[in-house]
């Protein structure tokens, strides 16, 4: 290796180190970025549907799929948060009734005569005045983060329509630059993983909406109070991947606890059933119909995501991780035009089957059956 390549490779490790460092430094911007990609990647099937039937310019069908998502954010809203606040000044209103279950608990009182949990609570509770005192100090900091993240979702928004705006011109700046050799490969990548992205959250959404109303009928059925912000937060445990439906159920069984035994185990056996479902039917039509992603893959993808960000990081682990599959698929097709690229979703050599015409394997120590 030459000194002139060398000082290239140093100053290409350097370059890269120092690229690496500024990012950090601005994460919470990259962030920000990162959303607006997705959310972009996300909205392009609706905006390039909607331009292509009605004809309209791409920055007004942009308004349109933005109009239309938040005319039903709006339409949700006006149907669930109106009974959402009742039923939580209810159950509110019943916190005291549920206080005095605990305490003609049998097994509370015999914890008290234990642990003295109820002497422990009583002197928790001679703290609260002083701690709603202190939670009202912090309330400033509460309404300025809560303006931050209105901000911050604005941000991504803006972000998100511009990207869609420009997506078609920079498109075509890229793949005049990589030339029309290259402009196919360009042109899969891009439409495979764009509708990898959309496909996961349409499936997503689905889902979760399903696990919500579901969870809202068999509560209805069984007497559980509370439906309806029960359902809700259902649905929102629900867009996690693998853990959200359980977090969402958890919730619901200890709420039903108040009820009677017999009611929370009722929804607790609804849960496994309805969680098989989801398993096996639902998860899967998801995944293999929208990111052909292998459940390992899915499993890894998520936790991994989980531990660098957290539940957002979660949320969007699956959609990444598809995106880097389609990534590398493309480079296989690129570095062996002459092989089929290997089908995430198709058996291993593990799992191949003998052909139908293979003769059976010989048994241990008989000699080999010699030519016909």
């Amino acid at each position: 290796m030459t000194a002139s390549q060398t000082a290239r490779n140093v100053l290409v490790t350097l370059l890269i180190t120092a690229a690496v460092y500024v990012a950090w430094l601005i994460r919470d911007v990259v962030l920000l970025v990162v959303l607006a990609i997705f959310v972009a990647a996300a909205l392009s099937a609706p905006t390039a549907f909607v331009q292509r039937r009605t004809r309209l310019p791409r920055a007004a069908s942009i308004l349109v799929v933005y109009v239309a998502l938040i005319g039903l954010v709006a339409l949700v809203g006006a149907i669930v948060v109106p009974p959402l606040v009742d039923q939580i000044e209810a159950f509110v209103r019943k916190v005291p009734s549920y206080v005095h279950r605990l305490e003609d608990s049998r097994t509370i009182r015999d914890w008290d005569e234990q642990y003295g949990l109820l002497s422990k609570l009583e002197a928790q509770a001679g703290k609260l005045p002083s701690l709603l005192k202190d939670a009202a100090g912090e309330l400033e900091s509460v309404t300025v983060g809560a303006v931050e993240r209105v901000v911050e979702l604005i941000a991504v928004l803006a972000i998100a329509f511009l990207l869609l705006l420009d997506a078609p011109r920079l498109t075509a700046l890229v793949y005049a630059r990589i030339g029309p050799a290259r402009e196919a490969r360009a042109r899969r990548l891009v439409n495979e993983a764009s509708g990898a992205i959309t496909g996961y959250v349409a499936g997503a959404f689905a889902v979760a909406s399903l696990a919500g109303l579901v969870a809202f009928v068999v509560m209805t059925i069984l007497g559980i109070p509370f439906a309806i912000p029960l359902a809700v937060q259902m649905a929102f445990f629900a867009l996690i991947p693998l853990v959200g439906s359980a977090i969402g159920a958890f919730v619901i069984a200890l709420v039903s606890l108040f009820e009677g035994p017999g009611t929370a185990i009722a929804f607790v056996a609804f849960f496994v059933v309805y969680q098989q479902l989801e398993t096996h039917v639902l998860g899967p039509f998801v995944y293999r119909r929208t990111v052909a992603m292998r459940p390992v893959l899915v499993i890894v993808s998520v936790l991994v995501g989980a531990a660098l960000l957290g539940i957002l990081g979660a949320l969007l682990a699956i959609p990444a991780a598809a995106t880097i599959q389609i990534v590398v698929q493309e480079w296989w097709r690129a570095r062996h035009p002459g092989d089929a690229v290997p089908d995430p979703l198709g058996p291993s050599a593990l799992d191949a089957a003998p052909p139908a015409d293979a003769p059976p394997p010989a048994a241990p120590g008989a000699p080999e059956p010699g030519p016909a």
